[in-house]
């Protein structure tokens, strides 16, 4: 079953209502006027930055209620095309996935956790839809709102995978890259073809030619950062970036899964322990080889 919580005509009535107010103002108004009707997804977000490190609310005053405003023609744009888009785009993604579990989308605008994320809401395996990213990152036609969310998709079945089989989710630098390569990997299985729907970012007309001209260096830095325990939100972060382009990590992570694809399948590689050394291996591979 696949049910949609949509939250935006409420995020409408409450930014009429506090546009023309101070940003501290329309913090508080999200908070208390907005999100205090889904409590579980407004703790979801604050626990996220908490977990970080992060001030939630210094990340909201400088990051996205100032540009909350004249990103409102594309946050509507990009509601408009998700609604009709959501369902049928889910649908492939659980027959081209293998995906028969329960399932929950939630559409709501927020303080800039992601375009997309995979999470649980009211018990249920969930997909989180962000306007304000999605607005930020140009991923405003139906084409790059498919391909992100059946990046989502993938990270839903890789977890549900691992579920079945009772093996826990990883953290750290070595599970972002596999896991956002999964997420990638599945993405282009659903599409039929590479769709890269990160591409479209407004300045970056040239990221996957980029990505593939300068894939031995990605990997190389990627291995050199985790050898000295520094962080690898450069290559993931869409604030952050890597010698002008960001989210090159997803490239990166897809290439991983192409290279373990040569022995293994993609069920397989979903049960992968983000200790395991095959993913060391694939990268060092990925650094001695040419540019794609």
């Amino acid at each position: 079953m696949h049910d949609i919580i949509d939250t935006f005509p409420a995020y409408l009535s409450y930014w009429n209502k506090f546009r023309s107010e101070s940003i501290e103002d329309q913090i508080d108004g999200w908070r208390r006027t907005y999100m205090v009707r889904w409590p579980e997804l407004l703790q979801k977000q604050l626990d996220d930055y908490d977990t970080e490190g992060l001030n939630w609310r210094e990340i909201a005053r400088e990051q996205v209620f100032p540009y909350l405003d004249q990103r409102q023609p594309a946050i509507q744009a990009a509601y408009e095309n998700l609604l009709n888009i959501l369902r049928p785009t889910l649908s492939k993604a659980s027959l081209v996935l293998d995906y028969s579990g329960d399932l929950v989308s939630v559409i709501y605008v927020g303080i800039g956790l992601g375009a997309g994320w995979t999470s649980t809401y009211d018990g249920r395996p969930a997909i989180l839809l962000g306007l304000e990213n999605i607005a930020e990152c140009g991923w405003i036609e139906k084409d790059a709102l498919i391909g992100l969310i059946a990046h989502e998709f993938g990270h839903l079945v890789h977890y549900h995978r691992r579920e079945e089989a009772n093996l826990p989710l990883g953290n750290g630098p070595w599970w972002q890259l596999y896991s956002e390569g999964f997420a990638m990997r599945s993405e282009h299985l659903v599409m039929g073809n590479e769709s890269w729907h990160m591409r479209e970012r407004e300045g970056e007309e040239d990221w996957l030619e980029w990505c593939r001209a300068n894939r031995p260096w990605l990997a190389a830095e990627f291995l050199r950062r985790v050898d000295a325990s520094e962080p690898v939100r450069p290559f993931f972060g869409s604030w952050f970036d890597l010698q002008g382009y960001r989210q090159t990590g997803y490239y990166l992570g897809h290439e991983l899964i192409r290279v373990l694809e040569a022995d293994l399948t993609m069920g397989e590689i979903a049960l992968l322990a983000e200790d395991d050394p095959l993913l060391a291996e694939g990268v060092v591979k990925l650094a001695e080889r040419g540019a794609n």
